[in-house]
């Protein structure tokens, strides 16, 4: 055990030189990324870990990657290729059954060796566009788990040094796009390559026994606070319950997700007994890799979202000890092997939405309303001249839920979600789509109160060429909710047509694999709306009339909702808009 106590100001320098390697490769991995969804949906995570496979730091990017980047690692101690770590290894991995996030993210592990002795890991993940599933960049109905595509567990790309031809000639005849894939993975390797160069400069200047005394310290201060945070929660058991709408095949079966969440002391367990059994299709979430993932996120969130802080609490290890995940076998967030467990998001996202509203009475002032908590993930491919596949994977945003003091944000990846957008200049100059409408939805209103639900998007994709959609989605009839007052949001909804008829449209289930396209089919996709926070009526006047202004609300709803009386001109009755809160607040305690 390490007995050196570093000093506050050593700490501090020690604890922003770990961030700054992490957000080093990230930043690496991302600007030598050739496929979008790495390159500008920075749809990745980077990071250092110690030998007992505890994260060290983490750079800011998409939670499921770093997160589950442990996970990687214990089902590599299970795996690897030969049985030991030697210096110049370079390690891919991907199974769903041993720590994956799910097959799509890739990890790439090097070892840290200091004086010959091996001592930490740099590591990674990044979605891949294709690794050779059934159906082009994304896989949501297919039978089993080998049906997603290679499965590489604890395989080295690189061992002492050299690199292994045959895997990665084998990894480029499995893709459709094969360029893009290897190509990303070595950006991956020097993403963490980096990470071995940097760690290894931080110990030739404070020497190990202090680099990793620092480590311990912070990590044991990240989970002090959180505790703290924990344990201002009265103890008890809270519970909440939602549904998805289907697992990709059995369209008329939804699934219910059940959260209770126990507090105890300075600890939680949260506890997904009640939800869905397992699927036959791909809608199932690795526990180990994405569904404690999921939760220790939730908590980080809630209690240590560092703009609520004074201080900002490390990334770390720290920050998943107090919480426990119980999932049943067999259940949909635990699949018995070999279930295939490829489409997996939505569910983790619906997770934590319950998470928030079963705490909801106990942490007023921290949670949020219901948000889109879905993931609208498309894959659109097809076949250039050549014969050779093109494939995009696109991550459309949502809405978050009404917070306790400013509306939900609009249009925006929410909280599981951390990638961005892909800019349409992009799709036009590499792809044959043109995107047709990219805007905040217009259709519906988003949940009314104090404080108003985020407003969804709503994009239309049309692709030039014959080929495929595949679309992962949610919340088609689970609409967020509203909380202390506020209504409910909007359920999203997905629609395909082909542009010379633009109306006749198919109403597509939220989630799809392999739809046949031709020259001139649009997908729109228009995500969900959140929640309102807080009764309606102690929104503000001027509030509701500049939403009006904005076309984020009509003049009726202003009415109707909100009590709020405008002239055709959009001018405040205020004499009228008086009288009609007094009625409705009259009819609310009639009600109550």
């Amino acid at each position: 055990m390490n007995t050196i106590k570093v000093d506050p100001i050593t700490l501090q320098v020690i604890s922003g030189a770990l961030d700054t390697i992490a957000e080093e490769m990230g930043h690496v991995l991302y600007r030598m990324s050739f496929s979008s969804i790495i390159r500008e949906s920075q749809d990745l995570g980077a990071g250092l870990f110690d030998l007992n496979y505890q994260t060290i730091c983490e750079s800011e990017s998409t939670p499921m990657h770093i997160g589950s980047i442990p996970a990687y690692l214990r089902g590599i101690e299970q795996t690897l290729q030969g049985g030991e770590w030697h210096e110049g290894d370079v390690v891919v991995h991907n199974h769903p059954y041993y720590g994956s996030s799910h097959s799509p993210d890739l990890a790439v592990i090097i070892p840290i060796f200091h004086e010959g002795e091996l001592i930490a890991f740099a590591g990674n993940t990044a979605h891949h566009i294709d690794i050779g599933a059934a159906t082009p960049g994304l896989i949501i109905d297919v039978a089993d788990v080998y049906a997603e595509g290679m499965l590489l567990a604890g395989i080295k790309l690189y061992e002492k040094g050299k690199r292994n031809e045959g895997l990665a000639q084998m990894i480029t005849h499995n893709s459709r796009a094969s360029t893009q894939l290897i190509r990303d993975i070595e950006a991956q390797v020097a993403s963490a390559q980096l990470g071995v160069k940097r760690f290894k400069e931080l110990l030739t200047r404070y020497g190990k026994d202090t680099a990793f005394a620092a480590i311990e310290q912070l990590i044991d201060y990240s989970e002090t606070m959180l505790r703290q945070r924990i344990a201002a929660i009265p103890d008890g058991d809270y519970r909440a319950e939602g549904f998805l709408d289907d697992d990709g095949r059995n369209r008329e079966t939804r699934l219910p997700v059940v959260v209770t969440v126990t507090v105890a002391g300075d600890s939680v367990t949260v506890d997904l007994t009640g939800s869905a059994d397992q699927t036959p299709t791909a809608y199932n979430v690795p526990f180990e890799g994405s569904c404690k993932v999921a939760a220790y996120a939730a908590f980080r969130m809630l209690l240590l979202d560092s703009y609520t802080l004074e201080t900002p609490v490390p990334s770390n290890e720290g920050s998943f000890r107090p919480i426990k995940v119980v999932a049943p076998k067999g259940s949909i967030f635990n699949p018995i092997f070999p279930a295939a467990a490829e489409a997996r998001f939505t569910q983790c996202n619906r997770m934590i939405d319950l998470i928030i509203r079963a705490l909801a009475p106990v942490l007023p002032e921290r949670v949020i309303a219901g948000s889109s908590a879905s993931i609208s993930f498309a894959s659109y491919s097809g076949l250039k001249e050549g014969g050779d596949y093109w494939v995009f994977l696109e991550v459309n945003e949502g809405a978050y839920g009404g917070r306790p003091r400013s509306d939900g944000p609009d249009c925006i990846d929410n909280l599981m979600a951390n990638t961005r957008n892909n800019p349409i200049e992009d799709l036009g100059m590499h792809l044959p789509m043109i995107c047709d409408r990219y805007e905040l939805r217009d259709d519906v209103m988003p949940g009314a109160g104090k404080h108003r639900g985020g407003i969804g998007v709503v994009k239309a994709q049309r692709v030039l060429t014959p080929g495929f959609i595949t679309h992962e989605s949610e919340r088609h009839y689970d609409v967020p909710w509203g909380i202390f007052g506020g209504t409910d949001g909007a359920v999203g909804r997905t629609e395909i047509y082909n542009a010379a008829n633009p109306d006749e449209r198919t109403l597509m289930p939220s989630k799809f694999s392999g739809y046949a396209t031709q020259a001139g089919d649009v997908m729109a996709y228009y995500s969900p709306c959140g929640g309102g926070y807080g009764d309606p009526l102690e929104r503000t006047p001027e509030q509701v009339r500049e939403d009006v202004l904005d076309d984020f609300c009509s003049l009726e709803h202003a009415r109707d909702i909100y009590g709020v009386v405008l002239s055709e001109a959009v001018v405040i009755d205020a004499d009228a808009t008086q009288r009609r809160r007094s009625e409705m607040r009259q009819r609310q305690a009639i009600s109550a």
